[in-house]
């Protein structure tokens, strides 16, 4: 673990440049980086997290211009791009023949995620670095997403060459994920702290997008929802009125719940107890995404 200070940053830049991994913390959750445009380095994030081949990365860059080097922008997407990044939205769009990155990144799809984060940290890195960045989730495919460095180590500790330490993640769930189509129309194919466009359809034939799995966000032991109490051998995830043995927020603020939300599943798959009970929690705001990841994490 490395201090994200400038020597740090500098450091992780010369890892990333070789073909290393580095996890990096973004203003929702840390990343594991490597750079897009090789292979190799790619092929690596797939084999730390032991993530299924057909599910996509998102690609990380400064802004629209460099993005545009990548992807296909309509009007539509450019202007959404524009009155959202920097910050927690993923826009699909067609991918250019031309893109000059890994194929493993858009999974053998036409399109490609692409995303320009507003972390200090991670825009600091991709100003040091003269390739655009894949990050998903600094964390085994299929568990809890990271929010802290120790969360990345608990994961992946041995598997990657760096963990920039920016200390704790401040929105706390992943990006909304907005597929924008042919036609102009947008569908959000991953609910987050934004909300944009009206949800996909559940069922589609194939993995578009990050955090689409039935199954995902998984703390390793049952997990049972709109629990308004516990059982004794339940640790039990509170919200508001519910105060539990870990609370999401005792004030009852789904934006300090989506803070808190994967630090209390790590808490919980560490207890002693088998299983795991969590609150009520609203659908309103970022409510949906923190409800999305509950129901793939109890799926």
């Amino acid at each position: 673990m490395v201090l994200a200070d400038a020597g740090g940053i500098a450091k992780a830049a010369r890892i990333l440049e070789s073909g290393g991994l580095v996890a990096v913390p973004t203003e929702t959750v840390y990343g594991l980086a490597a750079r897009a445009d090789s292979a190799e380095a790619v092929a690596r994030i797939y084999a730390a997290k032991g993530r299924p081949d057909f599910n996509p990365l998102i690609v990380h860059v400064s802004g629209l211009e460099q993005a545009e080097r990548y992807g296909v922008f309509s009007p539509t997407a450019r202007a959404l791009a524009e009155a959202h990044w920097p910050g927690p939205l993923t826009l699909v769009v067609p991918r250019r023949a031309d893109a000059g990155l890994a194929d493993a990144v858009s999974a053998g799809l036409p399109t490609i995620a692409l995303r320009a984060p507003a972390h200090p940290v991670m825009r600091a890195l991709l100003e040091a670095v003269d390739f655009p960045l894949a990050a998903p989730s600094a964390n085994r495919s299929g568990f809890i997403s990271p929010t802290t460095p120790a969360h990345v180590l608990a994961s992946l500790e041995g598997r990657i060459a760096m963990v920039l330490d920016g200390g704790a993640c401040v929105a706390g769930v992943e990006s909304t994920i907005v597929a924008v189509r042919a036609d102009g129309s947008l569908e959000e194919l991953r609910p987050g702290p934004l909300q944009i466009a009206p949800r996909a359809l559940a069922g589609g034939a194939s993995i578009e997008a990050p955090g689409q799995m039935a199954s995902h966000y998984a703390p390793g032991k049952p997990v049972r929802l709109g629990a308004v109490s516990a059982e004794p051998d339940e640790f039990w995830i509170g919200f508001g009125a519910w105060s539990g043995d870990c609370t999401l927020s005792a004030i009852g603020d789904v934006n300090e719940a989506a803070a808190r939300l994967y630090a209390c599943l790590h808490e919980a798959a560490l207890a002693p107890q088998p299983r795991i009970a969590v609150a009520p929690v609203p659908d309103d705001g970022v409510g949906c995404a923190i409800n999305d990841r509950l129901r793939r994490a109890a799926a």
